[in-house]
């Protein structure tokens, strides 16, 4: 199966959403399909074998929408897309096709004079890369990078282009609205009696023409695509209200005697025409501004990559566009520059500050081998690596695609308001319809004029943007949020599930605890010091591999304890190691390895069952037939661990630990956490099992764990939480990523997703309560009881407000990231 991200142009409302989804899903081969309003993009999987692209653009543009792929280079296939500048007539692509296909590897080429774009095929595309750029620009043209890759994304353009257009229509609906409402308003403004009425309708007519359809086309454009697909959406209620009003007018304007013989009092509403589509526009402009704010944190994502790099090629070192690079390129990074791609350090040193990936502050230490992610600052030395991973398959690229992907998807309850709206917008007309009856030919004394507006006013209040607005515009800031954090949440449906959460499971070892043993406590026999002690075991364990010894090793270091060499090693498997240590025989192992060996362990043995008692794994030091002290280690929790459980506890959650460490250990660990529940002594293939077996008490359970050896008990849980070590995190099998092994992370990734949830059940709720208050208001049900209408502009700006009251209240997801988590009583 293939997944793919296509942008979807000329959606504008839920029951848009809801037509593309069904089309796409219609389509053979197509297996699942997410429409994003806020996006205006559809995530779609299909079985590349029976579709691809092509169809799924065809159906689109059968729906009525227009289709762009935002192509990225497939560097296994050989297949690239670059974006080229400075081409503007057949003649260009001509030149342009020639010089590509002239570059050796390239086996074709085809050029793209509307996209701007150059579908280069090659043995080794990644290679040819750097002479196609330098060929493209000999001919006169600019190479603009890899499409997809860089910045400057073509669906970026789009937007800006789309928001540009929305800004001059408005201005032009701005002015047009503002002449119609004083030349319809003479009682406001005595200085329009002046012009006779026979030269100022006329004048109206002709200027709100303009108003209605140039600055409108959107609207009426988008209710025909909706016509020839046999149903209706939002632009049809504004189309049908506007069109009425200006048609009206018109009639009244240029054939004023059918309404005096009718014995109908002729208004004419220009001026309603024409606000109600700048009205409406101005919310579409107001949305789209903030549509763009919602997608800040991947534009700051990509924003990091750096420009150029330094490469060492045939022993010169040059500067190089990041576009160019290739895998096994060495590249030289200097202090306070950005690294451009992924790789390992081949020589040199140096601390780098990775907290644009993982969110960790602290500097990491880099040597010789360790790898080393693009977008990162190298701070204090030189150094220089090996690209491995370059463009779309680097850290960061890997991440935007994962929050791009969990911004365009949907939680479950979007789903039904998309069903309801996909109903709605029928009812809306035949309320609006039955309104107008009841208002021509059933009220005492009807008004033509007065039914026409109440049509016109159900039509427009009625429209659904904030119901297709309130769920992805909160998925998306909630979701960019988090990555600013190092927390990658899949999609809608992971923050539903955390919404219902009440179990929290960790895992022990690698997840609650290092993962690596340390030194406790060293207790030394009557006559010995600790120093000693410690001074005799590193030196035999200096020799082994075993992870206590080098416990031992690592604490003897710390403490500054000077290893002395060692003769005549000998390891004993299961039982501990023995040799000569400046002429003393010195044995370090179990209670039962000492005693095999004649050494008395003259009164150890009770401290040695007090340690144990608290989890402790026991040492055995002894020299010369004496027993010299004993050392306890344990595997210590990680920094935060305990703050982190405090802190789920007090959300209301019921916190729990699994292990396969005996229940003595377990017990140790969890009591000094604070953790009550403890399943120990599971084997790693039956922890899955545990926590089927917690889901079948109905708990909805979150599992947290490494994300390696843990996958299986991820993918069980309700919600599988993966504790990345930096970048080597099971996305697969995880609903959310923690970039960093900080576990205060895990409240704050949870909080972030009530909190995101909650949102978007307060946008729905406004959503659905203005439509269900606005169209009986807009019907006239007040009327009779305290004369209350509403006039279509007010229902057009009352519409407006209510998309841009749902996307500001998303974005408030922003500053509620940043702060504690609350208890889960509050939701």
């Amino acid at each position: 199966m293939a997944k793919e991200i296509v942008q979807i142009h000329g959606m504008s409302c839920a029951a848009c959403v809801r037509r593309v989804e069904k089309g796409l899903l219609s389509l053979a081969g197509v297996t699942d399909a997410a429409v994003n309003l806020a996006t205006q993009k559809a995530t779609v999987e299909f079985n590349p074998d029976t579709t691809g692209p092509e169809a799924i653009s065809a159906r689109i543009r059968e729906l009525g929408y227009e289709a762009l792929w935002p192509t990225r280079p497939d560097r296994q296939s050989g297949t690239i897309a670059v974006s080229v500048g400075g081409m503007t007539c057949a003649a260009c692509v001509g030149r342009v096709e020639r010089t590509i296909k002239a570059v050796p590897g390239v086996t074709d080429a085809s050029v793209n004079l509307a996209a701007s774009k150059a579908f280069v095929k090659a043995d080794d595309a990644a290679v040819v890369l750097p002479a196609l750029r330098d060929a493209i620009n000999a001919a006169g043209y600019q190479f603009l990078g890899v499409v997809g890759e860089s910045p400057g994304d073509p669906l970026e353009a789009a937007k800006e282009a789309e928001l540009r257009d929305l800004k001059r229509k408005l201005v032009v609906g701005a002015i047009l609205s503002v002449i119609t409402f004083v030349g319809s308003m003479p009682h406001f403004f005595p200085f329009v009696h002046a012009v006779p009425r026979d030269w100022l309708l006329p004048a109206l007519l002709v200027l709100t023409f303009p108003a209605v359809f140039w600055v409108g086309d959107r609207f009426f454009v988008g209710a025909v695509k909706a016509a020839r697909q046999g149903t209706s959406d939002m632009n049809t209620l504004v189309a049908v209200g506007a069109l009425s009003a200006y048609v009206y007018s018109a009639l009244v304007t240029l054939a004023p005697a059918l309404f005096a013989s009718a014995g109908v009092e002729a208004h004419v509403y220009f001026d309603g025409a024409a606000m109600i589509v700048t009205l409406i526009l101005l919310g579409r402009f107001l949305e789209a501004r903030a549509k763009g704010k919602t997608s800040a944190a991947i534009k700051r994502l990509m924003g990091l990559r750096p420009k150029t790099a330094r490469v060492v090629r045939n022993g010169v070192e040059s500067d190089v566009p990041v576009d160019a690079l290739v895998q096994g390129d060495t590249i030289v990074v200097r202090p306070g520059e950005r690294i451009p791609t992924d790789g390992s350090v081949l020589s040199g040193a140096s601390t780098v500050d990775e907290s644009m990936l993982t969110g960790e502050s602290i500097p990491v230490e880099k040597e010789p081998g360790d790898p080393v992610f693009g977008a990162t600052i190298n701070k204090s030395g030189s150094f220089t690596f090996r690209a491995e991973k370059v463009g779309s398959e680097t850290a960061l690229a890997q991440i935007i695609r994962l929050v791009e992907e969990a911004q365009g998807s949907k939680a479950p309850i979007q789903r039904l308001a998309d069903k309801v709206a996909s109903v709605f917008v029928p009812v809306v007309i035949v309320i609006a319809v039955g309104t107008f009856v009841v208002w021509n030919y059933l009220v005492p004394e009807p008004v033509f004029t007065r039914a026409l507006l109440n049509f016109i006013s159900v039509l427009i209040i009625a429209c659904p943007c904030a119901m297709g607005l309130a769920t992805p515009t909160a998925v998306m800031v909630g979701t960019g949020a988090g990555a600013e954090k190092g927390i990658l949440i899949k999609g809608g449906e992971s923050l539903e599930k955390a919404y219902q959460l009440r179990t929290v499971v960790f895992d022990k070892t690698g997840t609650l605890t290092a993962g690596e043993p340390k030194v406790t406590e060293i207790v030394p026999s009557d006559g010995f010091q600790e120093s000693r002690v410690l001074e005799l075991a590193a030196a035999i364990e200096a020799v082994s591999e075993h992870p206590l010894a080098q416990a031992i090793v690592e604490r003897a270091r710390k403490d500054g304890v000077q290893v002395s060499a060692v003769e005549a090693f000998e390891a004993l498997s299961g039982m501990g190691a023995r040799g000569n240590v400046e002429g003393s025989s010195v044995l370090v192992g179990s209670a039962r390895f000492m005693k095999a060996q004649g050494v008395s362990l003259d009164g150890l043995d009770d401290a040695a069952q007090a340690l144990s008692a608290q989890g402790r794994t026991t040492v055995f030091v002894g020299a010369n037939g004496t027993a010299v002290g004993l050392i306890g280690l344990r595997d210590v929790p990680r920094a935060f661990a305990r703050e982190a459980v405090d802190s789920l506890k007090a959300m209301g959650l019921r916190v729990a630990m699994i292990t396969g460490d005996g229940r003595t250990p377990a017990a140790a660990i969890a009591n000094e956490l604070g953790i009550d529940s403890v399943m120990a002594e599971v084997l790693p293939g039956d922890k899955a099992a545990e926590i089927n077996r917690l889901k079948a008490d109905g708990q909805v359970v979150a599992m947290v764990g490494d994300g390696i050896n843990d996958a299986p008990a991820l993918a069980a849980a309700d919600i599988g939480i993966a504790l990345g070590a930096g970048t080597d995190v099971a996305m697969e099998s995880s609903d959310i990523t923690l970039m960093q092994s900080d576990l205060r992370l895990v409240p704050a990734a949870i909080d972030l997703s009530l909190q995101t949830i909650k949102v978007i059940k307060q946008n729905l709720f406004w959503a659905f309560f203005y439509n269900s208050l606005g169209i009986p208001i807009a019907a006239g049900v007040l009327y009779p009881f305290f004369g209350i209408l509403l006039n279509p502009v007010h229902a057009a700006a009352a519409m407006a407000l209510s998309s841009v009251s749902v996307v500001s209240n998303s974005l408030r997801l922003r500053r509620l990231a940043s702060r504690d988590a609350k208890s889960l009583s509050e939701r």
